[in-house]
């Protein structure tokens, strides 16, 4: 075990040891500041106290970019997994998305291991409640007040609830859902943080105090059942893939020979609907004891049956939440009803007839920040050198969380280097989507990544994660020599393939075969005469072909290939493979959406002032001026994705631009 700094004071303070907490305390001690990640309780340390799973749609994206960039995430998964699906694989690779049902316990005490044992980093169990600022204004100001976003001084520090001080020269708050935490199960309402562990309280209000545009959001976790009262005979089993591919590019060339543990699927009906429309008076999010907005994207099942009138059935998974506990999670059912109504309409469901449940369903209120108020770097506009992260920006989910904390993590140390903070492109990865929506266009219910959030899907592959970013994390100090040189010689192989592919040729009659026999076989599962006679004729016409090709044919593998190459072909690794089949493929493809971003690059490349007086610009709207105002955007790019900002507000700003240079060229 590491050494722990014990001190009062550290080059980074991170409050809160969730997903976020975790990726942004690592980060920062791996990048060589002294640092300390503070929690209300060591139970918290990456805690699941919702969906024990990593990834799936969206989100496996984010977990390979945190990964690429030299996060933990990832990693961690890898050690800690019981079952590994890659979703959407009936799509095309865009929107394949890699899921991880992970042991809750293990993956808690893995990354609770690996904090311990990480160099300049402290873990220490106190309640922040306060900070310490230097010139920090004594009035709050009303957040709906531009101004509200104005600095009002420099964070140095901050107060846990025993009195003491800890100092640092910035601090990264990731509170996650224990901020001013309450609990809601029907009509009994608890202070608390998730799955009952202590809320942080007096923090919220201080920094309503300072001016934070604080706010409270909600979301939901459905209950726990004993695995040995559910009848699996009555749920359709849902088994892990064969080939398992890990989250880490870093453990490409493992072979992972586990038994995984099934999931189960199953349906509500009609009586379950009924029971709960009959009872929904009852739920805290109909009876008005919760005000937080709830995520529009994961509903409780009361706001499915509400909502979905038309819908006869919804459906629900049973999932493990490890291998040592006989705890079931009963993914997609999450409420606040009160306990006995639960007990009711769980029993109705195929499966849960008889399901002792020992832990029930409840909504989670707590605060979080108005993101338009943090700049795109994650560091707030109100206090100078606090960066925030996670669900306290408005998010929902441990992978937007932790993509945040790193985000946050690696812009504090260069913050404190004097250094460009880390920007990520909407092109670049769904990571810079996440925090520029989050920033620019802000939220008004807890965000959650989704694909179609990206208008670059197709290069934003979890495929090629490594080689838009590792280069990125390697130049930002993130990413390790080893990782790099590894990344390197990954991109070597991949590309020397590919130019390979391209260069080479198979005979005619070699090829005419091979095609005959893949496409009549794979289009019609059986040799139909008819469709022989058809391919005959089509193959007698075909020359000589590139294997590059003869790839971008639909129905032809990487592999497939393997049956008229010759000892030149290169043993590469099964990702490897992935990719350079991927690049073939979707070769046009991805030239034009490469075309479309060189193009709208231009705008993102246009700097605005920081300090740039918008109402003196004549031509804009008002509320042009007042939106642009606020948020200050770095780049037109950005302004044009701000609600409220039209086309031709941008075209005025563009103009005033242009005057601007020529005034500067002519004083020059």
């Amino acid at each position: 075990m590491t050494e722990t700094i014990n001190s009062d004071r550290y080059n980074i303070i991170v409050i809160g040891a969730g997903h976020a907490g975790c990726e942004a305390g690592l980060v920062a001690a791996r990048m060589g500041m002294t640092s300390a990640i503070f929690c209300t309780d060591i139970e918290s340390v990456a805690m699941m106290p919702c969906n024990p799973s990593i990834g799936g749609t969206g989100k496996g994206h984010l977990v390979r970019e945190i990964d690429a960039l030299g996060g933990e995430m990832g990693l961690n998964t890898d050690k800690t997994f019981i079952q590994s699906k890659m979703l959407n694989t009936s799509k095309g690779p865009a929107v394949h998305s890699l899921r991880a049902q992970a042991d809750k316990h293990r993956y808690h005490d893995e990354m609770l291991s690996t904090i311990r044992s990480q160099k300049n980093l402290d873990l220490i169990v106190a309640e922040i409640t306060d900070f310490i600022v230097e010139h920090a204004e004594d009035e709050a100001v009303e957040s709906s007040d531009s101004s509200a976003y104005r600095c009002r001084g420099k964070i140095t520090g901050v107060r846990t609830a025993d009195g003491r001080a800890f100092y640092a020269d910035a601090v990264v708050i990731c509170t996650g859902t224990f901020l001013g935490g309450k609990i809601f199960i029907g009509d009994n309402v608890t202070v608390s943080g998730p799955a009952g562990l202590p809320p942080a309280c007096e923090l919220g209000e201080n920094l309503r105090r300072l001016g934070f545009p604080v706010r409270r959001f909600k979301t939901g976790t459905p209950a726990r059942m004993l695995r040995d009262t559910l009848d699996y005979s009555r749920m359709k089993e849902q088994k892990g893939d064969e080939r398992i591919v890990p989250f880490s590019f870093m453990n490409e060339d493992n072979e992972y020979h586990i038994d995984q543990i099934s999931c189960w699927l199953s349906y509500t009906n009609e009586e379950t609907h009924r029971i709960i429309l009959d009872n929904i008076d009852k739920s805290a999010m109909y009876s008005g004891n919760i005000v937080g907005v709830g995520p529009r994207y994961c509903p409780s099942i009361e706001d499915k049956v509400s909502r979905f009138t038309d819908r006869k059935r919804h459906q629900l998974f049973v999932e493990p939440e490890g291998l040592d506990t006989d705890w079931m999670y009963i993914q997609g059912m999450s409420s606040s009803l009160p306990e006995d109504v639960q007990h009711q309409f769980y029993a109705t469901i195929p499966g849960l007839e008889h399901a002792e449940i020992v832990a029930p369903a409840y909504a989670i209120e707590y605060d979080c920040v108005d993101p338009l108020s943090l700049r795109p770097s994650l560091e707030s506009k109100i206090l100078e050198n606090l960066f925030c992260a996670g669900q306290f920006n408005g998010s929902s989910g441990y992978e937007e969380a932790a993509a945040q904390g790193l985000i946050a993590g690696i812009n504090a140390v260069r913050k404190l280097r004097g250094q460009s903070p880390l920007v990520l492109r909407r092109d670049q990865a769904y990571i810079g989507v996440l925090i520029d929506d989050l920033v620019t266009k802000g939220t008004n219910e807890p965000y959650r990544i989704m694909t179609s959030r990206a208008e670059y899907r197709l290069l934003l592959r979890q495929d090629n994660a490594d080689r838009r970013l590792t280069p990125v994390g390697y130049e930002y100090g993130s990413v390790t020599e080893e990782r790099y040189q590894r990344f390197l010689s990954k991109c070597s192989r991949v590309d020397a393939e590919i130019s390979r592919l391209r260069s080479k040729k198979t005979d005619i009659d070699s090829f005419r075969e091979f095609l005959y026999r893949h496409e009549c076989d794979m289009q019609t599962g059986k040799l139909d005469p008819a469709v022989i006679e058809r391919k005959r004729i089509d193959i007698a016409e075909t020359g000589n072909q590139y294997f590059a090709d003869i790839l971008k044919r639909p129905l032809i593998t990487y592999d497939d290939l393997a049956e008229i190459d010759d000892d030149t072909r290169p043993l590469l690794g099964s990702n490897e493979k992935t990719e350079v089949e991927v690049m073939m493929k979707y070769d046009g493809y991805i030239r034009k959406q490469v075309s479309e971003v060189e193009k709208l690059r231009n705008l993102e490349s246009k700097r605005l002032r920081e300090d740039l007086e918008y109402n003196e610009i004549k031509g804009l709207r008002l509320e042009a001026r007042q939106k642009l105002s606020e948020i200050r955007p770095r780049t037109v790019g950005q302004a044009s994705r701000i609600s409220g900002v039209s086309p031709a507000d941008i075209n005025v700003l563009l103009i005033f631009l242009e005057k601007e240079m020529r005034s500067a060229q002519t004083n020059n």
